[in-house]
């Protein structure tokens, strides 16, 4: 039979140990938890790039010396980075990055013949946010979506091509609508949509170039998504 010393030091032992049991216990559970939160959040990340047609158009105006100018941009392919927070269904947001590099023709039509004022081919790249909200409700197994949002286009003349010519900011504003679907995993999917950005026409700050008038470009794309 244990006297009572030795007793008391198997209880503050074995008290010991179930006090560090416990802890350990507890701390895993909190470990735990904290990974389960840190999961559900980047699950609501996605990442997507798709390939973009670009079709921009054309637009007329008088320039500040009372000249007729003809504004032609021509057609391109360009890509489209979005990077997407959906908490719900009808909530959720975006970050968008576009690019393309075309040429903008500048003509005079009146007087005829028609002549050349210049042309400038440009890199035109547009930094967006949005919202973006993907109904509970799918459409012969597709995930529609949709959304809308605004930031700047910047057009960027290139060195060889360009003429010279400074670069130029616009403000910008955008809708989409589309449909997705994931493949193979629930990480992986395919994207298609069809997009439309409204802008100023750009005049790369030539008065020769002014038309004062808004543009718009198409951008149906097609790629794929990554999700966590």
């Amino acid at each position: 039979m244990l006297n009572p010393s030795r007793l008391s030091t198997v209880r503050t032992v074995l008290f010991c140990l179930l006090a560090a049991l416990a802890g350990s216990t507890g701390k895993a559970h909190a470990q735990a938890q904290t990974q389960t939160s840190l999961d559900r959040v980047l699950s609501r990340f996605d990442l997507g790039v798709s390939g973009t047609g670009h079709f921009t158009k054309d637009v007329s105006g008088t320039n500040y010396f009372g000249v007729h100018v003809d504004q032609h941009s021509s057609n391109t392919f360009g890509a489209l980075v979005e990077l997407r927070y959906t908490k719900s269904p009808w909530i959720g947001a975006q970050i968008n990055y576009s690019y393309a590099r075309y040429t903008q023709n500048f003509t005079n039509s009146t007087p005829p013949p028609q002549y050349i004022i210049g042309g400038a081919q440009n890199n035109a790249s547009e930094y967006s946010i949005g919202y973006v909200a993907h109904p509970p409700h799918q459409i012969y197994g597709l995930q529609p979506f949709f959304g809308v949002g605004g930031g700047a286009t910047v057009f960027h003349p290139t060195a060889g091509g360009g003429q010279g010519l400074p670069q130029q900011g616009a403000a910008t504003i955008y809708y989409a609508l589309g449909v997705e679907r994931s493949v193979l995993s629930p990480h992986f999917g395919l994207r298609a949509q069809f997009r439309q950005a409204f802008f100023l026409a750009p005049d790369f700050y030539q008065n020769y170039l002014y038309t004062g008038q808004r543009s718009w470009t198409i951008q149906p794309g097609f790629g794929f998504y990554l999700r966590y």
